[in-house]
């Protein structure tokens, strides 16, 4: 069976790790032992802890696996463009699963997530995401930023001034949403190309938000597989370094109201809404930090 063959309408697994030695292991058993999983590609970003090692005894394990060392950090969409463009022309026709070093999948969870999408044509999918005590995560069904919607928000209830999350439709195993979560997002390569990939402006965080949003834009749908459960771990490498997060995290906060919603508001509202992201950096960066120290 050729490459081409092996990976037409199957899936493709691409993980991007930086100092993910705690649970990239069994990330990748999990992923090798996912029915419809036809290759796999693990790009690291200069991970320094034991992550190399450990995707190298995968590699030389799994012929399914392959792995791209970047000797710096050029960031999580980067990463993810670089792991298709090793694909290669024979998976034109394969399914793209980005997965998280810390997304924990069952067996049948990505062929499920597969078989959901195949009756919708274009489209973008997530998971059910949970943590290890099975409380989900409100990141997996989100609805797009509305910058000036949060500064009003903000006025009446700062507390919830951030807040993106959508309530489960348990009533639905597929649930249409505006934004899933980049943990883990699957979609046909054909799409992909279509989107132009990652934007690799964003260095890590809201490069997700982008991607669905643009994707809905050109006409496929985004939505949540409610019944495809998947663990995720969440922050096991950012705990360890909070300022480089959180700076990106708000610089791309940032860079999606510049690329969506500026360029239709009033000088005001572009300034304010600049001014707030900012505001907020040094809250969220203690608030990062106090978590890193108590675990």
């Amino acid at each position: 069976m050729s490459a081409a063959d092996a990976l037409r309408a199957q899936i493709a697994a691409l993980v991007v790790t930086h100092q993910s030695e705690s649970t990239i292991d069994d990330c990748l058993s999990r992923l090798r032992a996912a029915d419809g999983v036809a290759a796999i590609r693990v790009v690291d970003n200069s991970s320094t802890d034991g992550t190399v090692a450990i995707v190298q005894r995968h590699a030389a394990a799994d012929a399914r696996v392959r792995f791209i060392a970047n000797p710096d950090n050029p960031g999580f969409a980067v990463a993810c463009n670089q792991g298709v463009a090793d694909l290669g022309d024979a998976a034109a026709d394969a399914w793209l699963a980005f997965v998280n070093p810390d997304c924990l999948v069952e067996p049948d969870a990505m062929a499920r997530l597969r078989a959901h999408g195949a009756g919708l044509g274009d489209c973008l999918l997530g998971a059910d995401l949970v943590d290890d005590a099975g409380v989900r995560d409100a990141a997996a069904r989100r609805r797009d930023p509305d910058f000036a919607a949060m500064l009003a928000r903000l006025w009446r209830s700062p507390t919830d001034a951030g807040r993106l999350g959508v309530a489960v439709d348990a009533a639905r195993a597929v649930q249409p949403v505006e934004a899933v979560s980049g943990a883990l997002m699957l979609l046909p390569r054909s799409l992909f190309d279509r989107l132009g990939g990652f934007d690799t402006g964003y260095r890590l965080h809201a490069e997700d938000l982008d991607l669905c949003r643009r994707a809905r834009e050109a006409g496929a749908t985004v939505a949540v597989g409610n019944d495809v459960r998947v663990l995720h771990v969440r922050g096991v490498s950012s705990r360890r370094r909070p300022l480089f997060v959180e700076w990106h995290k708000h610089r791309g906060l940032a860079r999606y109201f510049g690329k969506f919603e500026a360029p239709r508001r009033s000088a005001p509202v572009r300034i304010a809404v600049y001014a707030v992201i900012w505001a907020r950096f040094p809250l969220a960066l203690a608030r990062a930090c106090l978590r890193a120290v108590t675990g």
